[in-house]
Protein backbone atom coordinates (compact mmCIF):
# COMPACT_ATOMS: atom_id res chain seq x y z
CA UNK A 1 0.00 0.00 0.00
CA UNK A 2 1.72 2.94 1.23
CA UNK A 3 5.40 1.81 1.13
CA UNK A 4 4.62 0.93 -3.00
CA UNK A 5 3.10 4.89 -3.78
CA UNK A 6 6.21 5.91 -1.82
CA UNK A 7 9.90 4.68 -1.97
CA UNK A 8 12.32 6.89 -0.26
CA UNK A 9 12.27 7.84 3.26
CA UNK A 10 11.93 11.90 2.70
CA UNK A 11 8.58 10.97 0.64
CA UNK A 12 7.13 8.43 3.25
CA UNK A 13 7.63 11.22 5.89
CA UNK A 14 5.78 13.77 3.85
CA UNK A 15 2.49 11.23 3.07
CA UNK A 16 2.30 10.86 6.68
CA UNK A 17 2.39 14.67 7.12
CA UNK A 18 -0.04 15.03 4.65
CA UNK A 19 -2.24 12.03 6.74
CA UNK A 20 -1.84 13.62 9.93
CA UNK A 21 -2.86 17.39 8.12
CA UNK A 22 -6.43 15.41 7.71
CA UNK A 23 -6.64 14.64 11.37
CA UNK A 24 -5.67 17.56 12.66
CA UNK A 25 -8.04 20.17 10.21
CA UNK A 26 -11.18 18.24 9.52
CA UNK A 27 -11.91 20.12 6.38
CA UNK A 28 -15.25 22.45 5.76
CA UNK A 29 -16.40 20.53 3.11
CA UNK A 30 -17.83 16.92 3.92
CA UNK A 31 -16.16 16.14 0.43
CA UNK A 32 -12.39 16.70 1.94
CA UNK A 33 -9.63 19.15 0.82
CA UNK A 34 -8.40 20.27 -2.17
CA UNK A 35 -5.15 20.30 -3.17
CA UNK A 36 -4.57 23.63 -2.85
CA UNK A 37 -5.93 23.97 0.58
CA UNK A 38 -3.60 21.44 1.72
CA UNK A 39 -0.54 23.24 0.11
CA UNK A 40 -1.77 26.28 2.07
CA UNK A 41 -1.94 24.50 5.62
CA UNK A 42 1.17 22.49 4.59
CA UNK A 43 3.41 25.67 3.31
CA UNK A 44 4.35 23.64 0.53
CA UNK A 45 4.08 24.01 -3.63
CA UNK A 46 0.72 23.18 -5.21
CA UNK A 47 2.56 21.04 -7.47
CA UNK A 48 4.64 18.72 -4.92
CA UNK A 49 1.21 18.41 -2.60
CA UNK A 50 -0.56 17.40 -5.49
CA UNK A 51 2.28 14.71 -6.21
CA UNK A 52 1.66 13.47 -3.14
CA UNK A 53 -2.09 13.05 -2.81
CA UNK A 54 -2.15 11.09 -5.78
CA UNK A 55 0.06 8.78 -4.06
CA UNK A 56 -1.97 8.19 -1.08
CA UNK A 57 -4.75 8.07 -2.97
CA UNK A 58 -3.14 5.39 -5.40
CA UNK A 59 -2.25 3.63 -1.73
CA UNK A 60 -5.53 3.77 -1.32
CA UNK A 61 -5.34 5.89 2.15
CA UNK A 62 -6.97 9.02 0.73
CA UNK A 63 -9.85 8.36 -1.86
CA UNK A 64 -10.99 11.68 -4.24
CA UNK A 65 -14.31 13.10 -4.95
CA UNK A 66 -14.09 12.98 -9.23
CA UNK A 67 -16.72 15.86 -9.07
CA UNK A 68 -15.05 18.78 -6.89
CA UNK A 69 -11.56 16.76 -7.24
CA UNK A 70 -11.09 17.14 -3.18
CA UNK A 71 -9.59 14.72 -1.12
CA UNK A 72 -10.28 12.67 1.93
CA UNK A 73 -8.79 9.79 4.41
CA UNK A 74 -10.29 6.16 3.68
CA UNK A 75 -10.71 5.72 7.17
CA UNK A 76 -11.15 1.67 6.67
CA UNK A 77 -7.65 1.12 4.93
CA UNK A 78 -6.22 3.40 7.59
CA UNK A 79 -8.20 1.10 10.32
CA UNK A 80 -6.75 -1.77 8.63
CA UNK A 81 -3.29 -0.64 8.30
CA UNK A 82 -3.44 0.11 12.15
CA UNK A 83 -4.47 -3.55 12.97
CA UNK A 84 -1.96 -5.15 10.95
CA UNK A 85 0.43 -3.04 12.60
CA UNK A 86 -0.68 -4.14 16.26
CA UNK A 87 -0.34 -7.66 14.62
CA UNK A 88 3.64 -7.32 14.02
CA UNK A 89 4.57 -5.06 16.94
CA UNK A 90 3.20 -8.32 18.96
CA UNK A 91 5.09 -10.85 16.29
CA UNK A 92 7.64 -8.81 14.92
CA UNK A 93 8.61 -7.08 18.88
CA UNK A 94 9.40 -10.73 19.67
CA UNK A 95 12.08 -11.35 17.29
CA UNK A 96 13.54 -7.97 18.44
CA UNK A 97 13.01 -8.72 22.17
CA UNK A 98 15.17 -11.96 21.28
CA UNK A 99 17.69 -9.73 19.56
CA UNK A 100 18.64 -7.98 22.59
CA UNK A 101 18.47 -10.35 24.89
CA UNK A 102 21.37 -12.16 23.15
CA UNK A 103 23.30 -8.95 22.71
CA UNK A 104 23.43 -8.32 26.03
CA UNK A 105 22.84 -11.04 28.09
CA UNK A 106 19.71 -9.15 29.72
CA UNK A 107 15.96 -9.28 30.04
CA UNK A 108 14.46 -7.07 27.54
CA UNK A 109 10.62 -5.55 27.61
CA UNK A 110 8.50 -3.71 25.23
CA UNK A 111 6.55 -1.41 26.98
CA UNK A 112 3.93 1.09 25.81
CA UNK A 113 1.93 3.99 27.19
CA UNK A 114 -1.33 3.39 29.33
CA UNK A 115 -2.07 6.87 30.99
CA UNK A 116 0.30 7.39 33.78
CA UNK A 117 2.02 4.18 33.48
CA UNK A 118 4.01 2.39 31.21
CA UNK A 119 2.82 -1.51 30.65
CA UNK A 120 4.92 -4.37 29.88
CA UNK A 121 3.59 -6.16 26.60
CA UNK A 122 6.27 -8.48 25.62
CA UNK A 123 9.30 -9.61 27.25
CA UNK A 124 12.01 -12.15 26.61
CA UNK A 125 15.19 -13.40 29.03
CA UNK A 126 18.27 -15.16 28.77
CA UNK A 127 18.27 -19.24 30.18
CA UNK A 128 19.94 -17.91 32.89
CA UNK A 129 17.66 -15.30 33.90
CA UNK A 130 14.06 -17.14 32.83
CA UNK A 131 13.59 -17.45 36.49
CA UNK A 132 12.45 -14.07 36.81
CA UNK A 133 9.01 -12.87 37.65
CA UNK A 134 7.50 -12.19 34.40
CA UNK A 135 6.43 -8.18 33.88
CA UNK A 136 3.84 -9.12 30.91
CA UNK A 137 0.66 -7.18 31.85
CA UNK A 138 2.05 -4.98 34.73
CA UNK A 139 2.48 -1.42 35.16
CA UNK A 140 4.93 1.35 36.16
CA UNK A 141 4.82 5.10 36.90
CA UNK A 142 6.09 6.23 33.72
CA UNK A 143 8.16 9.01 35.58
CA UNK A 144 10.21 6.53 36.53
CA UNK A 145 9.89 3.65 34.59
CA UNK A 146 12.32 1.99 32.48
CA UNK A 147 10.10 3.28 29.25
CA UNK A 148 8.51 6.77 30.48
CA UNK A 149 11.09 8.89 28.83
CA UNK A 150 11.23 6.88 25.20
CA UNK A 151 7.78 6.40 25.39
CA UNK A 152 7.25 10.28 25.39
CA UNK A 153 9.90 11.75 23.62
CA UNK A 154 7.71 13.20 21.38
CA UNK A 155 5.10 14.70 23.38
CA UNK A 156 5.56 18.47 24.14
CA UNK A 157 5.92 20.18 27.64
CA UNK A 158 2.40 21.04 28.02
CA UNK A 159 1.34 17.57 26.98
CA UNK A 160 3.58 15.62 29.23
CA UNK A 161 2.23 17.83 31.90
CA UNK A 162 -1.33 16.55 31.27
CA UNK A 163 -0.31 12.98 31.55
CA UNK A 164 1.16 13.46 34.84
CA UNK A 165 -1.90 16.45 36.42
CA UNK A 166 -2.95 13.99 38.74
CA UNK A 167 0.69 11.53 39.36
CA UNK A 168 2.30 12.37 42.88
CA UNK A 169 6.25 12.18 42.31
CA UNK A 170 6.93 9.22 45.09
CA UNK A 171 9.96 8.44 45.49
CA UNK A 172 10.84 4.55 44.03
CA UNK A 173 14.72 4.41 44.23
CA UNK A 174 17.63 7.35 45.27
CA UNK A 175 17.65 8.43 41.67
CA UNK A 176 13.63 9.16 41.13
CA UNK A 177 12.67 12.62 39.61
CA UNK A 178 11.57 14.95 42.33
CA UNK A 179 8.62 16.61 39.92
CA UNK A 180 7.60 17.53 36.63
CA UNK A 181 10.37 20.18 36.07
CA UNK A 182 13.09 16.97 37.09
CA UNK A 183 11.84 14.63 34.96
CA UNK A 184 11.62 16.93 31.86
CA UNK A 185 15.03 17.65 32.22
CA UNK A 186 16.55 13.96 31.78
CA UNK A 187 13.85 13.70 29.00
CA UNK A 188 15.40 16.52 27.26
CA UNK A 189 18.49 14.76 27.79
CA UNK A 190 17.28 11.49 26.60
CA UNK A 191 16.27 12.91 23.49
CA UNK A 192 19.36 14.19 22.39
CA UNK A 193 21.31 10.96 23.05
CA UNK A 194 18.69 9.05 21.27
CA UNK A 195 17.52 6.63 24.13
CA UNK A 196 16.91 6.86 27.71
CA UNK A 197 19.08 5.74 30.59
CA UNK A 198 16.82 5.27 33.96
CA UNK A 199 19.85 4.89 36.86
CA UNK A 200 18.30 3.73 40.04
CA UNK A 201 15.10 5.89 39.30
CA UNK A 202 12.41 2.69 39.54
CA UNK A 203 14.69 1.07 42.77
CA UNK A 204 17.86 0.77 43.84
CA UNK A 205 20.48 -1.20 42.20
CA UNK A 206 18.30 -0.84 38.86
CA UNK A 207 19.45 0.46 35.82
CA UNK A 208 17.88 0.39 32.00
CA UNK A 209 17.61 1.65 28.96
CA UNK A 210 15.33 2.44 26.24
CA UNK A 211 14.28 3.84 22.60
CA UNK A 212 11.45 4.47 21.00
CA UNK A 213 9.16 2.47 18.46
CA UNK A 214 7.23 4.04 15.61
CA UNK A 215 4.06 3.18 13.40
CA UNK A 216 3.66 3.90 9.90
CA UNK A 217 2.00 7.44 11.04
CA UNK A 218 5.78 8.19 12.82
CA UNK A 219 4.16 7.90 16.27
CA UNK A 220 5.69 6.15 18.79
CA UNK A 221 3.84 3.29 20.04
CA UNK A 222 6.37 1.42 22.07
CA UNK A 223 9.86 1.54 23.79
CA UNK A 224 12.34 -1.25 23.48
CA UNK A 225 13.83 -1.68 26.52
CA UNK A 226 17.07 -3.81 28.72
CA UNK A 227 16.98 -3.91 32.31
CA UNK A 228 19.34 -5.55 34.76
CA UNK A 229 21.46 -4.60 37.62
CA UNK A 230 23.40 -1.45 37.65
CA UNK A 231 26.39 -3.36 38.63
CA UNK A 232 26.03 -5.37 35.30
CA UNK A 233 24.39 -3.10 33.26
CA UNK A 234 26.00 0.50 33.99
CA UNK A 235 29.88 -1.09 32.78
CA UNK A 236 27.87 -1.92 29.51
CA UNK A 237 25.80 1.40 28.67
CA UNK A 238 27.51 1.66 25.38
CA UNK A 239 26.65 -2.51 24.14
CA UNK A 240 23.55 -1.85 25.26
CA UNK A 241 22.60 1.62 23.41
CA UNK A 242 23.48 0.24 20.36
CA UNK A 243 21.49 -2.49 20.93
CA UNK A 244 17.98 -1.33 22.47
CA UNK A 245 18.65 1.43 19.37
CA UNK A 246 19.81 -0.68 16.79
CA UNK A 247 16.30 -3.50 17.26
CA UNK A 248 14.31 -0.30 17.61
CA UNK A 249 15.32 0.79 14.25
CA UNK A 250 14.71 -2.81 13.59
CA UNK A 251 11.21 -2.74 14.51
CA UNK A 252 9.95 0.51 13.24
CA UNK A 253 11.23 -0.56 10.03
CA UNK A 254 8.96 -3.79 9.70
CA UNK A 255 5.88 -1.82 11.31
CA UNK A 256 6.13 0.88 8.41
CA UNK A 257 6.25 -2.14 6.31
CA UNK A 258 2.97 -3.38 8.02
CA UNK A 259 1.17 0.01 5.65
CA UNK A 260 2.67 -2.28 2.68
CA UNK A 261 0.21 -5.10 3.25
Amino acid sequence: MLGHAMTTDSSLKRGLAVLSLFAQHPPRDPRGHTAAEVAVLLGRERSQVSRILRSLEAARFLRRDRASLRYSVAWEQYARAQQITEARLRRDGRTALEGVAADTGECAYLGVLRGASSVTVLESMPPALSSFVSWVGRGYPAYCSDAGQALLFDADDTEIAAVFSRTDFVRHGPNTPADLGDFLTRLDAARKRGYSIVDQEAEPGLYSLAAPVRDFRGEIVAAVQVVGPRHRLEPATAVCADSVVRWSTWLTAALCSAAEE
